[in-house]
């Protein structure tokens, strides 16, 4: 299957018809659920990811926000780790949203993904983001009171107001050379089922089990159906989001990276050229060094 038609069937292009139960969580794009394959694939898309990546650094021009949510034991860490595994960390920032805090709460609800913003010739992902604004707190509108927001600005449309910023937001993103790709982590409820069960029987992985998640997970179907609005009202051509089947975890990190890859490539980031008088002092330089005696210093 061509990398364009593997990835191109979870991008949501037509939002407006876009229904969250249409999409299998267990899809693995028509290709037959091997993991050996998909991580022989992933493989291979890191490796080019790498190459991108210096040549995004080099060239200092653009800058790639990638988002990450999903439900809890989604997979979002695991996507970090193996996509993101091959790129120099001197060009890519990852920073995880957690619960705001007090400073973080007296300012606008997009002032600390602002500060975030990854600079130029860098890589940036959020683990969760802005959108937590109209999923877990819309799911928990009690929250909205921490928020000290004046109240005729906190009614019934809050939502679709805070949809109106996110899109404006992400089209200055993209007037000022900032790639955003959105990734929903779409988890079936018995998968998740099973993989916080795999965190409370292997020790290892007990440190991650939260107990809030099952409180959370109770509340699965007014998640889903918030997850489904964001997606119907922030799909859009310069901030598009991607519905990845995440119940195979190694088909889930292979899609995200062939998407990453697919957007450096089209932005076709170069080295910088060097010409004219920076040319002749380099080609200067290099004939002094290659006058120089091997092994030591000219006499």
């Amino acid at each position: 299957m061509k990398r364009a038609r593997l990835v191109g069937q979870f991008r949501v292009d037509h939002p407006e018809r876009f229904r969250l139960a249409a999409r299998d969580p267990a899809d693995t794009g028509g290709l037959a659920p091997d993991k050996a394959a998909f991580k022989a694939m992933l493989a291979e898309d890191v490796e080019r990811l790498a190459e991108l990546q210096t040549r995004l650094y080099a060239e200092h021009r653009w800058a790639v926000l990638v988002l990450l949510q999903g439900a809890d034991t989604a997979g979002k860490d695991g996507v970090i780790t193996h996509v993101m595994g091959g790129v120099n960390p001197q060009g890519c920032e990852v920073h995880a949203f957690k619960a705001p805090s007090e400073d973080e709460l007296a300012h606008d609800f997009l002032w600390r993904a602002v500060k975030r913003l990854p600079r130029r010739g860098h890589i940036g992902l959020f683990n969760r983001s802005y959108y937590e604004e109209v999923l877990v707190v819309r799911v928990h509108p009690e929250m909205l009171e921490r928020q000290s927001l004046p109240p005729r600005l906190a009614g019934k449309d809050i939502w679709d107001q805070r949809f109106k910023s996110i899109r404006a937001f992400e089209r200055h993103l993209a007037r000022n050379g900032i790639l955003v790709l959105k990734f929903f982590l779409h988890v079936s409820k018995e998968e998740q089922r099973r993989r916080l069960l795999d965190r409370l029987e292997e020790p290892a992985k007990r440190w991650k089990f939260d107990r809030g998640d099952i409180a959370e997970r109770k509340l699965w179907d007014q998640y889903m159906a918030a997850y489904e609005d964001m997606i119907r009202a922030t799909s859009r051509p310069q901030a598009p989001w991607y519905v990845v089947p995440a119940d195979h975890k190694p088909f889930a990190r292979l899609v995200v990276a062939r998407a990453i890859v697919e957007a450096l490539e089209r932005l076709k980031p170069d080295y910088p050229q060097v010409t004219g008088a920076a040319l002749k002092e380099l080609r200067k330089v290099r004939n002094a060094l290659l006058a120089e005696r091997p092994g030591g210093e000219r006499s």
